[in-house]
């Protein structure tokens, strides 16, 4: 996803730091207000950290991916569950981008952000590995810190791209991934797991990874429901598509994975003042609360109560969402490309109201150490898309999208 300028590009979509949860902004949701109570929790893998890396998309898909195994499998033990690694990925990302930029003469983003179908686009014509196998951390940090690295890549195919001598040279890809090796390290030919010999591709096909099994689905009106897409955003560079739902069939689709023990691989705008550091994420309506009381009122409470009457001041108004305003937010860039996490279960607040369990990847950060709580009326309104196994979709939206051969007709092997 991408590392936009308000949120996540303040935040740097690089990774928040567990310092960086202490202070609220004015306004913000606290999470002492709210008391939750988890619904449904489907299995996830331990909470990774990010760091100072534009790396969320991948972070999240192999989170998504591995919850995907944990399924498949009927893996019940945590201790069996697989770590799969995300720099192996982001290598393989970084190589695919850098051809497409130079043959489109730079006029591409080339940056650490990216979009989910990069991640399977990647699994299926690369393979994947263990954490073990590919750490990426060839640069003597325990935890990704990437900026030189994103600088020198940028630089490199900028030179390329504007080659003076109009004809490229053959080993210009040799050397960006010389770059690529020494920073994060040489892809493995073959590994050994538990005494058996694989390749990256063989691993996929030994975990039952097939990304042709996922569809990205999002909810607009710019083009026609029920036909795939690519969403409009920079990051999205590979043009991958995804498939348009009417905003209450978008919902369903959502309620229906989780409701079946399937998990959701979500992006979208953590820029607003309801996605705060401390694991909420909650579509504040500023106006209501204005005509409720002052600021002052809502979060200490008026100035007669006595010390020992103040309460919480509970969950916080939110607004309605409604295919239009959510159409609107994106027009006007309200809605943006900021961050991806994994959702994978359900809630209720005190009042009965409903919430989904998201694991983010900024390590065990905020009250819940490292999950956020996101309203249903948040996920409405923010996210701007996301991938769900097929399987998860009910029928009837899968006859309404035709997407028996989704993964046939839009994605293939190099």
């Amino acid at each position: 996803m991408r590392i936009n300028t308000l949120l996540l590009t303040a935040l740097a979509a690089v990774a928040i730091p567990a310092a960086a949860s202490a202070q609220a902004r004015p306004g913000q949701p606290k999470s002492a207000d709210y008391q939750f109570t988890n619904v449904i929790e489907i299995p996830i893998t331990s909470i990774k950290n990010q760091n100072r890396s534009g790396t969320c998309w991948c972070f999240s898909a192999i989170s998504f991916l591995e919850s995907e195994v944990i399924k498949a499998k009927g893996i019940k033990d945590p201790a069996a569950y697989p770590d799969f690694s995300e720099m192996f990925v982001v290598r393989n990302a970084y190589h695919d981008r850098a051809i497409k930029f130079v043959r489109l003469n730079g006029k591409l983003n080339m940056a650490a952000g990216s979009d989910f179908g990069d991640v399977l686009e990647v699994v299926q014509d690369y393979g994947i590995v263990p954490q073990s196998v590919f750490s990426g951390m060839n640069y003597g940090t325990e935890l990704p810190v990437q900026g030189e690295l994103d600088a020198v890549l940028r630089g490199y195919v900028e030179a390329v791209a504007k080659n003076p001598n109009r004809t490229l040279t053959p080993v210009w890809s040799k050397g960006f991934d010389g770059i690529l090796d020494a920073y994060l390290g040489e892809i493995p030919a073959e590994f050994t797991v538990d005494g058996k010999t694989y390749t990256p591709e063989s691993y996929r096909d030994a975990m039952g990874i097939n990304p042709d099994d996922y569809i990205s689905i999002t909810s607009f009106t710019h083009h026609p429901f029920y036909k795939p897409f690519a969403i409009e955003v920079e990051d999205n560079w590979r043009w991958s598509p995804s498939y348009n739902l009417p905003l209450d069939e978008f919902m369903a689709v959502i309620d229906n994975a989780v409701e079946n023990g399937y998990t959701v691989l979500w992006g979208g705008d953590v820029s607003e003042t309801g996605f705060t550091r401390d694991g909420l994420g909650v579509l504040v309506d500023a106006k209501a609360m204005v005509t409720t009381g002052s600021d002052q009122e809502r979060w200490v409470g008026k100035a007669e109560d006595k010390p020992a009457e103040k309460k919480a001041a509970g969950p916080a108004p939110e607004e309605t969402v409604t295919q239009e305003s959510r159409q609107l937010m994106f027009d006007n860039k309200q809605s943006t490309d900021d961050h991806g996490m994994h959702l994978f279960g359900t809630a209720k607040d005190q009042n009965g109201n409903k919430y989904y369990l998201i694991k983010n990847s900024w390590g065990e950060s905020g009250a819940y150490k490292g999950i956020w709580y996101m309203s249903e009326n948040f996920c409405k309104a923010k996210t701007l898309n996301y991938v769900v196994n097929k399987k998860a979709i009910p029928v009837e939206i899968q006859q309404k999208l035709g997407i028996v051969n989704y993964g046939k007709t839009n994605r293939s092997k190099k």
